[in-house]
Parts: C-alpha cells; structure tokens; sequence
C-alpha cells in the first residue's frame, strides 16, 4: 500500500483533539533509508532502529497534513516501499471557556433602570470601582453626577431624579457612565434606594438617612 494511502488510513483514527502525531516510517530496503529520509528532509526525520521517526503538528509550527501527504507522495513517485506506522499521539489541552467580560457600566445601568416601576421618581445609588487607581479620574467623569466620595470604599454615592427634584437626570447619568466604559475604567453601578410617585412641596427631594447622616 502507498504511504499516502497509509496515512490517509491513520489520520482519521487520530483523538479528536490531537496536535502532533508521531510517526514511524520502516522503508522494506534498509539500503533505501538514507533516500527516504532525504525525502522527508523538511519534516527533520530521526533514525530509530531501521525506522525513520517524525512528526506531523496540526496548527502552530511543524509539518502539518497537507505537507506531511506531499512528502510521502515524493517517496511514492520513487517507488521507496515502506511502512508507516503511528507511534502515539499528543492531544491539545481543553480549551479554557471564555470568561464573560464584566458587563460595562452604561449597559448595566440602562438594565438597572429597566427594573424600575414606571412611576419611580428618585434614586440613591452607588458607583463602585475594581481599583482606586481609577477613584480621581472617575470623580472626574462623574462630576455632573455630583458625586460624594463613600470614605469606607472605592466607591461614590449619587442621586437620581426622573423629572424633577433634587439629583442627576438617568440620561445624564447614562452618559457619564458610559465615559467611564470608553476610558476603560471598570467597577459596578448599584440602584441602594427607590422612591416612586413623590411629590416635592418647598423642597429639592426627598431625604433619606444613612449611617445617622442625612443624604
């Protein structure tokens, strides 16, 4: 039988997830040898015993399928007859599964809001970031949000006012997050407090009382 049809025999058996294949060429006249392996010369073939080892890589350097059949086909054309056999074969490591990006900021808040009644009418929330090295040029972003810093975390706390009263428009809020997702700067936004329907009577908003302080 041909080589190229030997391997053409192999390849189908191989693990599903192989990357290398090693191979074992045994031509039938030792006095042969030295041509096959010139022949096989870009696959760097070693000598074993009266067999001639190589490999064949599926992705990433090496000999791959295609140029691994055009070599065999040379000794075939040659009429070097010889035994190919597989010696073993090398699986890829499983694939680690991708791990979800953090979702960003300006998406998180628009999902946020899309929890909300429809008649809600004030917010106390908090922006929550991975890293204080991102605290100043975050306070930055924000500053239309009015942000106050929380001194216990890499955190800020700001309000919200869906028509009127006292705090940022969730559109305007909406933009400054998204800044902070153009400039690469991670964290998390949190909805703390909700007040829907509130009517405003010689005041800004609503005021709620956190750790005995009024905000």
């Amino acid at each position: 039988m041909r080589l190229v049809d030997q391997w053409r025999r192999i390849a189908p058996a191989l693990p599903e997830r192989w990357s290398e294949a090693r191979l074992a060429l045994q031509p039938r006249d030792p006095a042969r040898r030295a041509r096959a392996a010139s022949l096989l010369g870009p696959a760097s073939p070693g000598q074993m015993g009266e067999e001639l080892a190589f490999s064949v890589r599926r992705g990433g350097d090496g000999i791959g399928v295609d140029a691994i059949s055009k070599l065999l086909a040379k000794i075939d054309e040659e009429r070097i007859r010889a035994t190919l056999r597989l010696v073993d074969a090398v699986e890829a490591a499983p694939r680690e599964e991708a791990v979800p990006r953090e979702r960003l900021l300006g998406e998180a808040w628009a999902q946020a809001v899309a929890t909300l009644p429809a008649d809600w009418s004030d917010l106390y929330c908090a922006l929550e970031l991975f890293s204080s090295d991102h605290l100043d040029r975050a306070a930055q972003l924000t500053a239309p949000l009015n942000p106050t810093r929380d001194p216990d975390r890499r955190a800020f706390r700001f309000r919200v006012a869906h028509s009127f009263g006292y705090g940022a428009s969730p559109e305007m809020t909406a933009r400054c997050l998204t800044r902070l997702d153009e400039e690469g700067i991670p964290g998390r936004v949190l909805i703390l407090r909700a007040l829907s329907d509130t009517h405003n009577v010689d005041t800004q908003g609503p005021v709620w009382r956190v750790g005995g302080k009024a905000v």
